[in-house]
């Protein structure tokens, strides 16, 4: 079409036209899975590029609109759009980016107030006000920006209770279930809110760059964490939308904490037309530390069939990079007894569908083939170890959870905290807290503060023992250079120390963690050994009494360690 003659098309029908064309691109993108490296993203690009046209062109002809009739909340809605974008992309790369350009449109979106007018006069305009509330909480969530979230939380509730009073209060069932996952959701988060990130915080912990090298003589290569799958099951788990609790925390444990340049909203200033400016749309816009490697992809899925999770699994594994290792997490309560040839299984579904919803160790062989760390959350995890016998080329890593769970001095439980040996893997000293009874409230900053730094300093002693070890396993040797696997291996350690020095389950080894191939100790000093740490984090917080020791391992001598901590 020439420019004379466009210029004679009425801006509206200009862009109502861009605008279907929008929506139509959108509903092909919108669907799509949250994994496959390269096959969507020439998708996203197509779609992303037409909802910049059309948000650049309301923008420069924004009076005109309105005067052919264009309402805010329209606006609204192409800003919403925009925002399930790039949070989708998100999902789908890992790319704390996309997670960045989400939460601005969105803030623009909440505070232009696009979806007032009306509000209360056309119920599917209330209903998009909280579609957009509930997104915009998920994208704070991931982000861990609890003042707006609570902010959230907060209108979440009134505009529902004021939609139930306006309205049919049938039609806003299910926004009352939304409001009370999302209530049950932070109570289970927030005991220990914003004292130290689940990221890989390069403030708290050692960049990548000193980590020490393991010897040539343990292994040839070194492996890199490149993918993630993580799921869950649970009867009455704690969630949000299609984020439980646990697959949260590792989501967030696998990700590198964003530099402080996330955090200076240099962008964010909305324009005289309510949004972030015509080039606000900038998906390339670094905002974490060029020097690290990029978050590793993540595929979470929620309660998946099992065909969707082989299929999921196959995928990732046809496109792992040569240096790459893929960690697969699963977390469920349920287990079914032994079929033929197979130790037992993990029930991954209702009970009663049989063995369609059972995860058998057997189905993960075909994909031993390629580098794999299988963490597995559940009372028949035991049951995997046979993979190790029949694997198919590579050998796999494996960090499995105990058989049963020790009794909690705290009122804790799973339905509804989560799991405690999920929260070993990403807050390794919360889950001790809670352990011995003490929850967020209970613990002086100050406190809190020392233990975390003993347990850093310990962590990282351990691991150099580790990589400078003669007996290292080569399995852990290819990936112990590799931080979120190395601390995650560090952290099985000491969940596995403190479960077998915990009085109520002394010496009872269906209460302690499995790691397979197993590990061979390292040699400490005795101020560096398990039980000197864990006895000077029980002097930090009086709990000594919760645990055993041996009798060479005494009190008195640790006073003197644990005071220095006050002045590092």
């Amino acid at each position: 079409m020439s420019q004379q003659q466009n210029s004679n098309i009425p801006v509206s029908e200009v862009f109502w036209t861009l605008a279907d064309k929008a929506d139509k691109k959108f509903s092909n993108i919108r669907d799509l899975p949250y994994y496959q490296r390269t096959r969507h993203d020439t998708y996203f690009y197509k779609v992303f590029k037409v909802y910049t046209q059309l948000w650049k062109f309301q923008q420069e002809n924004r009076q005109k609109l309105v005067e052919a009739g264009l309402k805010r909340w329209e606006i609204g809605e192409i800003a919403s759009r925009i925002g399930q974008l790039y949070f989708g992309q998100y999902m789908r790369t890992s790319e704390a980016n996309y997670l960045s350009e989400s939460y601005i449109f969105y803030e623009a979106i909440l505070t232009r107030e696009y979806f007032k007018e009306g509000l209360f006069q056309d119920v599917n305009i209330a209903n998009k006000q909280l579609r957009f509330l509930a997104r915009f909480l998920m994208v704070c969530l991931v982000l861990n920006r609890r003042e707006m979230v609570q902010q959230l939380v907060n209108q979440l509730q009134v505009l529902v209770s004021e939609c139930k009073r306006t309205f049919q209060e049938s039609d806003f069932k299910e926004w009352k279930v939304v409001v009370q996952e999302i209530v049950r959701f932070l109570k289970a988060d927030t005991a220990f809110m914003n004292i130290r990130p689940l990221r890989y915080s390069l403030v708290l912990d050692p960049h990548p760059d000193t980590l020490p090298n393991v010897s040539a003589a343990i292994t040839k290569r070194n492996l890199k964490l490149r993918d993630a799958v993580l799921s869950s099951f649970h009867h009455n788990e704690v969630k949000f939308s299609e984020l439980t609790i646990d697959t949260f925390r590792m989501l967030q444990c696998l990700e590198w904490e964003p530099s402080g340049l996330f955090y200076q909203s240099t962008g964010s200033k909305l324009s005289h037309n309510g949004a972030t400016g015509a080039t606000r749309i900038n998906y390339s816009q670094d905002i974490a530390d060029p020097t690290l490697p990029t978050n590793p992809r993540k595929a979470v899925l929620y309660r998946p069939s099992l065909t969707h999770f082989i299929a999921v699994l196959a995928t990732i594994c046809e496109e792992l990079p040569s240096d790459g290792i893929l960690l697969v997490y699963l977390s469920a309560s349920g287990s079914c007894g032994a079929a033929q040839n197979e130790p037992g299984c993990i029930l991954f579904g209702p009970r009663g569908d049989g063995g369609s919803n059972c995860i058998y160790p057997s189905d993960f062989l075909p994909f031993t083939r390629r580098p794999l760390l299988l963490v597995i959350d559940n009372d028949n995890s035991k049951a995997f170890k046979i993979i190790e016998e029949s694997q198919k080329g590579e050998s796999v890593a494996m960090l499995l959870s105990p058989s049963c769970s020790p009794p909690i001095a705290s009122n804790y439980s799973h339905h509804s905290n989560g799991s405690l040996f999920t929260m070993f893997l990403t807050s390794p000293l919360q889950a001790f807290c809670l352990l011995i009874g003490l929850s967020g409230t209970d613990i002086d900053l100050d406190t809190y503060n020392k233990a975390e730094l003993l347990l850093s300093q310990s962590l990282n002693k351990w691991g150099m023992a580790l990589a400078t070890s003669d007996t290292l396993n080569p399995v852990w040797g290819q990936v112990l250079g590799d931080p979120f696997i190395r601390r995650l291996l560090l952290r099985f350690i000491f969940c596995k120390e403190v479960l077998a020095l915990y009085a109520p389950v002394y010496n009872k080894t269906e209460f302690l963690p499995t790691c397979v191939p197993s590990l061979s100790i390292p040699v400490l000093s005795s101020s560096d050994s398990f039980q000197s740490v864990i006895l000077q984090l029980c002097s930090i917080f009086g709990a000594t009494k919760c645990f055993i020791f041996s009798e060479d391992v005494l009190p008195e001598n640790l006073l003197t360690d644990v005071d220095k901590l006050c002045t590092l």
